[in-house]
């Protein structure tokens, strides 16, 4: 079956991405006979490109240069280079400036240029909710770590500020690495980050605001005794970073918090306490060990409630909760978390489920995430997660273009009291303020193999709500569907059909579906006849350009009885968000496409399955640009 051309008006056009069965011969003869008709077509644009175009030559022509090196590693970090799965992150594709120009996402935060990766120190303060990150204000890689600042009435609209802390000591001379913050009873706010020192240690500082009457907070201090923790005996020197937000301890005026390391490859998280924060003791034991997940970064350690419907600031404890425990693991660069019971006494916290504990289990997002830090919001009294969402193309176009990284919409976190095993993540609420006027509403019958247009103003900038209702008869009546164990990352994408899915939505593709990325369910029933559901997002074919992410991310994800498969997407230019069955399954994507962009990106739902029919319910808003810039402070 021959890939077909998407029909403008046939909403009943057939879906056929790929051929169900490739001819792996036949294909690699058309992938030689294509290298060799780019090469020539190269060529040829690259001596009539800028006459036909009449504007100047400001492509980069396709080449290989040495794989960059890596960025952080030598100093215990880890790699901050992106590396795609074929190893060639170092092929660079000839962007445009105007390419370029349209992957700048509309209303995620970002700097206005140069390189930025983990969320800091987030907090509320006087009004105003303040944000921290890495950031590199010499170049569009990763180096000169410093931390930038960021303030926001809402968490979506953001006003630039001065840098916070810069690597000027020889305690975080090679670098002012990841920290989190600690509000004390009086008001006080107590930072503590991780600094790298002039040897290449990896040590614990404390800073704190110089004027906490301020909204902004302006000015830190550094406090004249860094560092407050050095490695203790037996933990490498680069194995000793990101602490945690502190919790009242069991005794009166004590606080604890939980700094990530590792003993070979068992991932652990060290325990202190502390009632001043600049003198602290290490407790015996650790809070909680998991053998072979490696090195764990970026710990974060909170409760949730089991019975209210909001957060819990941090210290809170008792009948009721549950608490999370989660790593980003420097060895796959993912972050994974699981729930459990915390003895606050001994100081050991048990996951509920061995099968599903922290580095083995569930992921917070199964796409392009890491280095994700909550905090409590106490207007709102919700707690907020952020994630550093990361490029995954080749260093050369993050220097064309002068930026790399987005930091996610922030998102609520609760625990899912209909499943007991899962967090659910959902953006906040403020987001809906930048929707657009009324939303498109459409219910669209697909049959097995087919798609359909959805008519938007722009597909570029989205909020899109769609709930899926599949036959139940076909549902019920097939007893086993193939693909028995399917996993997202290796089905082969959308186009692999089974009986029951793929269906979803097709984003930022062209008219043609040469260029598309569908995010999507598919249903795989055992001999037993259970049904398990996967949520995945296909960037096979997201991007023309060599040398970007072109992987299928996603997992299962509960779908309980009586309800229906629903997803809610973000889409903002080269980031889409997405959530299934009230956020118990979340996938980031980043995706560079090369024609479905400027005006020309389109949108579709979709239902590949080859024995059932899907009806989905769709509400598609358009969103408007987040207001996010410079200010001078006069004008604050």
């Amino acid at each position: 079956m021959a890939t077909q051309c998407y029909d403008p008006e046939n909403s009943a056009s057939h879906y056929t991405f790929l051929p169900d069965q490739p001819d792996s011969g036949h294909r690699k003869s058309l992938k030689i006979f294509s290298g060799i008709f780019l090469s020539v077509f190269l060529l040829l644009s690259v001596a009539f490109f800028p006459i036909l175009n009449n504007q100047s030559p400001d492509l980069r022509i396709d080449s290989r240069s040495p794989a960059p090196p890596s960025r952080g590693v030598s100093q215990g970090v880890s790699d901050k280079t992106f590396r795609d799965v074929a190893g060639a992150s170092h092929v660079s594709y000839a962007w445009s400036n105007a390419m370029l120009s349209w992957q700048r996402t509309a209303y995620h935060f970002q700097p206005q240029k140069n390189w930025m990766n983990d969320p800091n120190g987030p907090l509320y303060h006087k009004g105003w909710y303040h944000l921290f990150y890495q950031y590199n204000p010499d170049s569009a890689i990763w180096g000169n770590i410093t931390w930038g600042h960021a303030v926001s009435k809402d968490l979506i609209h953001w006003l630039y500020l001065p840098f916070a802390m810069v690597p000027d000591q020889w305690y975080d001379i090679n670098g002012v690495w990841t920290g989190s913050a600690t509000i004390l009873p009086d008001g006080q706010i107590m930072m503590l980050y991780t600094g790298d020192t002039d040897d290449y240690v990896q040590v614990q500082n404390l800073a704190y605001p110089a004027n906490l009457s301020d909204p902004l907070l302006l000015d830190w201090v550094k406090y004249k005794g860094n560092p407050v923790l050095v490695p203790p005996p037996g933990i490498g020197v680069k194995d000793f970073r990101d602490p945690t937000t502190a919790w009242t301890g069991p005794q009166n005026g004590q606080w604890l918090l939980t700094i990530g390391s590792k003993i070979g490859k068992t991932g652990i998280a060290l325990v202190y306490e502390t009632s001043n924060f600049t003198s602290f003791k290490l407790l015996d034991g650790v809070l909680h060990a998991v053998p072979g997940t490696g090195m764990w970064e970026c710990v974060d350690f909170y409760p949730v409630s089991t019975k209210k419907t909001n957060g819990l600031d941090t210290s809170y404890n008792g009948p009721g909760v549950k608490h999370v425990l989660k790593a980003s693991l420097d060895d796959n660069k993912q972050d994974h978390y699981a729930i459990g019971t915390y003895d606050l006494t001994k100081n050991k916290w048990t996951p509920d489920n061995p099968e599903f504990d922290c580095g083995i289990g569930l992921r917070l997002d199964y796409g392009k995430y890491y280095a994700s830090k909550t905090f409590y919001d106490p207007k709102k009294q919700r707690r907020v997660l952020w994630g550093w969402i990361g490029e995954t193309d080749s260093e050369s176009a993050d220097l064309q273009k002068g930026w790399a990284s987005v930091q996610s919409i922030p998102r609520t976190v609760l625990y899912d009291k209909k499943t007991g095993t899962h967090l659910l993540q959902w953006p906040v609420e403020e987001i809906e303020s930048l929707r657009v006027g009324d939303p498109i509403v459409k219910q669209v019958d697909l049959q097995p193999g087919s798609i359909e247009l959805l008519r938007v103003d722009s597909a570029a900038e989205l909020d899109i709500e769609v709930s899926f209702e599949v036959d139940k008869v076909a549902l019920q009546g097939i007893i086993e569907a193939d693909h028995v164990g399917f996993s997202c990352s290796t089905s082969g994408g959308a186009a692999s059909r089974g009986i029951l899915g793929p269906f979803g939505v097709i984003v930022i593709a062209d008219q043609t579906l040469s260029e598309l990325t569908p995010v999507y369910f598919y249903i795989s029933k055992g001999a037993d006849g259970r049904a398990e559901t996967h949520f995945c997002a296909d960037q096979t074919r997201s991007s023309e350009a060599p040398g970007v992410g072109k992987q299928v991310y996603g997992s299962s994800v509960p779908v309980l009885d009586g309800e229906k498969h629903s997803m809610r997407l973000l889409v903002d230019h080269s980031i889409v968000e997405s959530f299934a069955q009230g956020g118990r399954t979340v996938i980031a994507s980043r995706i560079y496409p090369t024609k479905a962009a400027n005006g020309a990106a389109r949108l579709f739902v979709f239902n590949n399955a080859t024995g059932a029919s899907v009806t989905a319910s769709v509400k598609i808003w358009s969103l408007d640009s987040a207001n996010i810039r410079s200010l001078p402070l006069q004008d604050l």
